[in-house]
């Protein structure tokens, strides 16, 4: 459970220190000497959250340093508009709208040094779409790609799971690759080509990773039509650790043979 602490903003947690210091407010710590610093709000919450500490032993020459501490970290952390980007596809690019959806994975995927995961439900015109990743990947030999994307099973197919995957591993390289250039390697979920709709599941997520720090997670599919006409909304944000945490996620999904390779 978050401390509510942790809710107030910097003004408020000097607000505490300094009462505390001068003597103002002192323990045992109730919610009608916190609330003549802070107003009634939250007073309670905090005025328990204070006695916490009282009754753990931290004296009042501590827990103001604590307060004072944690408000100039929460004053030194930069808002969230600084640390993630919007990034959309629309007709209004440009004017209120965030970084463009095109511009942005032609990007990431020209400047990935090291690894790109892609992870997509669905790929049109993927030869336009991947021009730049493929491009990287001859100009940089040790690049790894790696793409977890959806195949489907078209109504009435009743082709066996091996059948599909191959026709769309021969698509893949024909038509959704740059010619001349080195393949990626392509996972799948075997729950979609199930026979019966029941028990099928898509993978039906859309990001890309690069270099295990940046992170591009989005609405649009890796189709020309998504990259740059639909109404498509992403978020793209630098983080190593949800990086990670994404990377391993599928990671364990392929250990675990939920995700099968395909080429």
């Amino acid at each position: 459970m978050k401390d509510p602490l942790l809710s107030l903003p910097p003004c408020d947690l000097r607000a505490l220190a300094s009462a505390i210091a001068s003597g103002r407010l002192s323990p045992p710590y109730s919610a009608t000497s916190v609330q003549r610093c802070l107003g009634p709000g939250i007073a309670n919450e905090i005025a328990s959250s204070l006695q916490d500490f009282a009754a753990l032993g931290v004296e009042a020459q501590a827990l103001t340093r604590i307060l004072g501490l944690l408000a100039a970290g929460m004053a030194d952390r930069p808002p969230l508009e600084d640390l993630v980007d919007l990034v959309t596809t629309g007709p209004a690019n440009g004017e209120e709208g965030g970084r463009d959806t095109s511009i942005v994975v032609r990007d990431l995927f020209h400047n990935a040094k090291n690894s790109v995961v892609v992870i997509g439900y669905a790929v049109h015109q993927g030869q336009k779409v991947f021009q730049a990743l493929a491009d990287q990947m001859m100009d940089c030999a040790s690049l790894q790609v790696r793409m977890y994307l959806d195949i489907q099973r078209a109504a009435g197919d009743t082709s066996a799971p091996s059948e599909l995957v191959r026709r769309f591993v021969d698509r893949f390289r024909c038509y959704q690759w740059p010619s001349g250039r080195p393949l990626p390697q392509v996972f799948y979920d075997p729950r979609s080509l199930e026979l019966d709709y029941q028990n099928r599941a898509a993978l039906h997520a859309k990001c890309i990773i690069v270099d295990g720090r940046i992170l591009f997670v989005s609405s649009a599919n890796f189709t020309e039509a998504a990259q740059q006409k639909n109404i498509e909304v992403g978020l793209l944000l630098e983080s190593p650790v949800l990086a990670d945490r994404l990377l391993r996620f599928f990671n364990l999904l392929v250990e675990s043979s939920h995700l099968k390779r395909a080429m």
